[in-house]
Protein backbone atom coordinates (compact mmCIF):
# COMPACT_ATOMS: atom_id res chain seq x y z
CA UNK A 1 0.00 0.00 0.00
CA UNK A 2 1.40 3.34 -1.03
CA UNK A 3 1.14 6.38 1.14
CA UNK A 4 0.24 9.65 -0.51
CA UNK A 5 2.76 12.31 0.39
CA UNK A 6 0.40 15.25 0.30
CA UNK A 7 -2.89 13.56 1.18
CA UNK A 8 -4.55 16.13 -1.10
CA UNK A 9 -7.10 15.17 -3.73
CA UNK A 10 -7.43 17.67 -6.54
CA UNK A 11 -11.08 17.17 -7.41
CA UNK A 12 -12.01 20.76 -8.05
CA UNK A 13 -14.48 22.95 -6.28
CA UNK A 14 -17.31 21.32 -4.38
CA UNK A 15 -20.29 23.63 -4.20
CA UNK A 16 -23.98 23.48 -3.36
CA UNK A 17 -24.49 25.66 -6.47
CA UNK A 18 -22.94 23.00 -8.74
CA UNK A 19 -24.92 20.20 -10.35
CA UNK A 20 -25.42 17.17 -8.11
CA UNK A 21 -25.25 16.70 -4.39
CA UNK A 22 -22.03 17.46 -2.53
CA UNK A 23 -21.29 13.80 -1.89
CA UNK A 24 -21.90 12.96 -5.59
CA UNK A 25 -19.49 15.73 -6.61
CA UNK A 26 -16.86 14.10 -4.39
CA UNK A 27 -17.62 10.64 -5.83
CA UNK A 28 -17.36 11.97 -9.39
CA UNK A 29 -14.15 13.86 -8.62
CA UNK A 30 -12.43 10.85 -7.07
CA UNK A 31 -13.60 8.61 -9.92
CA UNK A 32 -12.06 11.04 -12.40
CA UNK A 33 -8.78 11.14 -10.45
CA UNK A 34 -8.66 7.32 -10.40
CA UNK A 35 -9.75 6.89 -14.03
CA UNK A 36 -7.06 9.27 -15.27
CA UNK A 37 -4.36 7.70 -13.12
CA UNK A 38 -3.73 10.74 -10.93
CA UNK A 39 -4.71 8.46 -8.04
CA UNK A 40 -3.21 5.03 -8.55
CA UNK A 41 -3.91 1.58 -7.19
CA UNK A 42 -2.93 1.26 -3.53
CA UNK A 43 -2.63 5.00 -3.00
CA UNK A 44 -3.94 6.20 0.34
CA UNK A 45 -6.79 8.70 0.36
CA UNK A 46 -7.20 11.40 2.99
CA UNK A 47 -9.14 10.53 6.14
CA UNK A 48 -12.78 11.58 6.35
CA UNK A 49 -11.80 14.48 8.59
CA UNK A 50 -8.89 15.63 6.38
CA UNK A 51 -10.94 15.57 3.16
CA UNK A 52 -13.91 17.27 4.85
CA UNK A 53 -11.57 20.03 5.99
CA UNK A 54 -9.95 20.33 2.57
CA UNK A 55 -13.30 20.56 0.77
CA UNK A 56 -15.16 22.46 3.51
CA UNK A 57 -17.95 19.88 3.75
CA UNK A 58 -19.25 17.77 6.63
CA UNK A 59 -17.75 14.47 7.74
CA UNK A 60 -21.05 12.79 6.88
CA UNK A 61 -20.78 14.02 3.28
CA UNK A 62 -17.29 12.54 2.89
CA UNK A 63 -18.31 9.32 4.66
CA UNK A 64 -21.24 8.87 2.29
CA UNK A 65 -19.00 9.48 -0.76
CA UNK A 66 -16.38 6.99 0.47
CA UNK A 67 -19.10 4.41 1.21
CA UNK A 68 -20.45 4.69 -2.34
CA UNK A 69 -16.95 4.42 -3.82
CA UNK A 70 -16.29 1.37 -1.65
CA UNK A 71 -19.59 -0.24 -2.72
CA UNK A 72 -18.55 0.26 -6.35
CA UNK A 73 -15.15 -1.35 -5.67
CA UNK A 74 -13.12 1.76 -6.49
CA UNK A 75 -11.68 2.15 -3.00
CA UNK A 76 -11.34 -0.02 0.10
CA UNK A 77 -10.92 0.73 3.78
CA UNK A 78 -8.74 -1.01 6.35
CA UNK A 79 -9.62 -0.48 9.99
CA UNK A 80 -6.89 1.54 11.66
CA UNK A 81 -4.85 1.87 8.45
CA UNK A 82 -6.86 4.11 6.15
CA UNK A 83 -8.68 4.25 2.84
CA UNK A 84 -6.97 3.22 -0.39
CA UNK A 85 -7.57 3.06 -4.14
CA UNK A 86 -8.52 -0.53 -5.02
CA UNK A 87 -6.41 -2.63 -7.38
CA UNK A 88 -9.18 -2.60 -10.00
CA UNK A 89 -10.29 0.92 -9.07
CA UNK A 90 -9.01 2.51 -12.29
CA UNK A 91 -10.82 0.02 -14.52
CA UNK A 92 -14.05 0.25 -12.54
CA UNK A 93 -13.87 4.03 -12.49
CA UNK A 94 -13.31 4.22 -16.26
CA UNK A 95 -16.23 1.83 -16.85
CA UNK A 96 -18.48 3.94 -14.62
CA UNK A 97 -17.41 7.15 -16.38
CA UNK A 98 -17.99 5.54 -19.80
CA UNK A 99 -21.45 4.36 -18.74
CA UNK A 100 -22.30 7.86 -17.52
CA UNK A 101 -20.95 9.46 -20.71
CA UNK A 102 -22.99 7.02 -22.79
CA UNK A 103 -26.10 7.93 -20.83
CA UNK A 104 -25.44 11.64 -21.38
CA UNK A 105 -24.89 11.09 -25.11
CA UNK A 106 -28.15 9.16 -25.35
CA UNK A 107 -30.01 11.99 -23.66
CA UNK A 108 -28.30 14.53 -25.92
CA UNK A 109 -29.19 12.59 -29.05
CA UNK A 110 -32.81 12.28 -27.92
CA UNK A 111 -32.94 16.04 -27.24
CA UNK A 112 -31.38 16.84 -30.61
CA UNK A 113 -33.77 14.51 -32.44
CA UNK A 114 -36.64 16.07 -30.52
CA UNK A 115 -35.46 19.44 -31.83
CA UNK A 116 -35.77 18.06 -35.37
CA UNK A 117 -32.08 17.47 -36.12
CA UNK A 118 -31.17 14.63 -38.46
CA UNK A 119 -28.42 12.15 -37.55
CA UNK A 120 -25.89 13.87 -39.85
CA UNK A 121 -26.52 17.20 -38.11
CA UNK A 122 -26.21 15.55 -34.69
CA UNK A 123 -22.91 13.98 -35.73
CA UNK A 124 -21.65 17.36 -36.97
CA UNK A 125 -22.72 18.93 -33.68
CA UNK A 126 -20.74 16.32 -31.73
CA UNK A 127 -17.67 16.92 -33.93
CA UNK A 128 -17.92 20.67 -33.30
CA UNK A 129 -18.14 20.15 -29.55
CA UNK A 130 -15.06 17.90 -29.68
CA UNK A 131 -13.14 20.50 -31.75
CA UNK A 132 -14.09 23.25 -29.28
CA UNK A 133 -13.02 21.10 -26.33
CA UNK A 134 -9.70 20.30 -28.01
CA UNK A 135 -9.11 23.98 -28.80
CA UNK A 136 -9.71 24.89 -25.13
CA UNK A 137 -7.33 22.21 -23.89
CA UNK A 138 -4.64 23.38 -26.37
CA UNK A 139 -4.75 26.94 -24.98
Amino acid sequence: MKKSSTQQILIGAISPASAGSLYQQIVDGIKLEVATGRLSSGEELPSFRALAGQLLVSLITVKRAYEELEREGIIYRRQGRGTFVAEQGGDLSRKAKLARATEHFQIGVEEAMGAGLKLAAISALVQNVIKERKAKSDE
